[in-house]
């Protein structure tokens, strides 16, 4: 008995061995394959699930539910709630478990705040915050009714006219996609969350994102990475996408400070500037 547990004990010992290899040669392989860009892999922990950057900070989630920030060179687990989305920005620190909980961190660990229950959010707006339902609904929540260290117990949530299954807010503009990856960009008032009504860009995805600079970024359903090129006062839809290519397909990204952060389909971290 005790010769066949040692078996089964080193064949998963060695299991482990081999996928943490693999994942090593995936890394390398990433480091050599980025085009227009200068990439390297991320500090550990592997298997990421989502990542998003803002105010200079770095925030993360893996698969099994676990939140972590990047902190020098390495990752710190941040409080210890298990969550499946993250999102940091001028409103702070927010969450969504994976029951569609919203919570924000405040005191050292994440807290649950009642009043709408989303799957995604974004704190990445000019202090306010936003989300989508599973029911793909939009919501937001104005700048004035948002503190990143007073804890709340409710919060009202003001529900935004439309259908979305993915939302981000930048400094002018907010950017999503529907359930048809059709894209479309908003203005949202910080202080009240009026809108000024959406308008339809040309092209699919399934995920936009707006960095804290107002650049956009989008991925599409095969994983292929996009920026919206000519944002400005006078065009703030911009002109045309402007494909960054990888060899591999990109599950999810963030933008902050000059540095492109992407989650590969093998569940690793990129690091990448222009």
């Amino acid at each position: 008995m005790k010769k066949k547990q040692s078996l089964i004990w080193s064949n998963k010992a060695t299991y482990r061995n081999m996928k943490v290899f693999a994942t090593l040669l995936v890394l390398v392989h990433y480091f050599t394959s980025c085009e227009g860009l200068t990439c390297k892999a991320a500090p550990v922990p592997l298997f990421a699930n989502q990542i998003d950057a803002g105010q200079g900070m770095v925030v993360m989630t893996d698969t099994s539910s676990n939140v972590f920030f990047l902190s020098g060179s390495s990752w710190t687990k941040l409080g210890s709630v298990p969550l499946k989305h993250v999102s940091v920005g001028p409103a702070g620190i927010w969450g969504v478990s994976n029951d569609d909980q919203v919570y924000k961190f405040s005191g050292g660990d994440f807290f649950p705040v009642s009043g709408q229950k989303l799957k995604q959010l974004d704190a990445g707006g000019e202090g306010h915050v936003v989300g989508v339902t599973d029911s793909n609904s939009i919501h937001c929540l104005d700048a004035t009714n948002v503190s990143p260290t007073q804890q709340q117990g409710s919060l009202n949530w003001i529900t935004v006219p439309g259908l979305l299954m993915h939302f981000s807010c930048g400094p002018n503009t907010c950017w999503g996609v529907n359930s048809n990856q059709d894209i479309f960009f908003i203005k949202i008032s910080p202080n009240s969350c009026r809108t000024t009504g959406w308008t339809k860009v040309d092209g699919l995805a399934v995920k936009a994102e707006v960095g804290t600079d107002g650049r956009v970024f989008v991925v599409n359903k095969g994983g292929n990475l996009f920026e919206r090129i000519g944002i400005s006062d006078n065009t703030p839809g911009g002109v045309y996408w402007k494909l960054i290519e990888f060899k591999k397909p990109i599950k999810c990204m963030s933008y902050d400070e000059g540095r492109l952060w992407l989650v590969t389909e093998c569940e690793t971290i990129q690091e990448c500037t222009q």
